[in-house]
This record gives structure tokens, sequence and C-alpha cells, in this order.
């Protein structure tokens, strides 16, 4: 897969919403990072080296799955 370096705004942007180590769902993050293709951003940032994890929940409208993603470690700066 080509990824896009660290220098992305699109990039920095979703870095941004997941720099407080906190989870973010799929929806609040295409929100605040304007980022309509967050878990292709989200590939792009586990190939310079972030470490994310993706958790799935059924707390949506009558069930409906939501993901929630939490970055533990940022990328490289290099990338």
């Amino acid at each position: 897969m080509n990824h896009a370096s660290i220098k992305s705004a699109r990039l920095q942007r979703v870095l941004k919403v997941l720099s407080d180590k906190r989870e973010h769902s799929t929806l609040e993050i295409m929100t605040r990072a304007k980022a309509p293709a967050v878990s292709a951003i989200i590939s792009e940032l586990r190939c310079i080296g972030a470490k994310i994890d993706c958790t799935r929940r059924s707390d949506g409208p009558n069930g409906e799955p939501r993901w929630y993603y939490k970055m533990t470690k940022g990328p490289r700066t290099d990338g």
C-alpha cells in the first residue's frame, strides 16, 4: 500500500484528533478532522508507525455498530 507522508494535511488533521489518546468514533473523526476516509487514513498512519486500536461497539441507533479508534503510540516523525 502506498501511504502519504506524515506531512500530509489530512493525516495531520486526524493525528491532531487522536493525539489526546482517547477513543474517538469514526463520525467524530470525520467531523473534527474533515476527513471522509477515516479507515484509510488510519491505515496510512499505521504504515508509518502509529499504534491505533480499533473497537467495534453496538451503541449506535437501534444497536447499529460504531467503530472507535484510540492511538496508543504516535507515528514516526520521518514517515
